[in-house]
């Protein structure tokens, strides 16, 4: 029997197929942390993120102990929460059942 193909849907695919009410409450529920910053914090955490170039290991320790105050901040936990009923497709309250032995 053949083995069936598995194809994996490119970027873009998968961008076409985010609903966009969805991206919508995505870019409102970031836009609310980042404006929850200062100008000062906002402007020197958009510096440390291009000096970085996405990899901590391009920072110094103290930079390093400063983009993590900034993004403590920011809430990041809480916007993962926020946003995981949009990754479950609306699922929120349901958890998986685990049924006793």
């Amino acid at each position: 029997m053949p083995k069936p193909k598995i194809h994996s849907k490119s970027r873009g695919a998968r961008l076409k197929a985010l609903p966009w009410a969805a991206l919508a409450q995505v870019a409102v529920a970031v836009g609310r942390r980042w404006k929850s910053l200062s100008e000062k914090e906002r402007a020197r955490l958009a510096e440390l993120t291009r000096e970085s170039r996405g990899r901590l290991g391009n920072l110094s320790a103290k930079e390093r102990g400063e983009l993590r105050k900034l993004a403590g901040k920011l809430d990041l936990k809480g916007l993962g929460r926020e946003l995981l009923p949009l990754a479950r497709g609306g699922r929120a309250g349901r958890r998986a059942r685990r049924h006793s032995r």
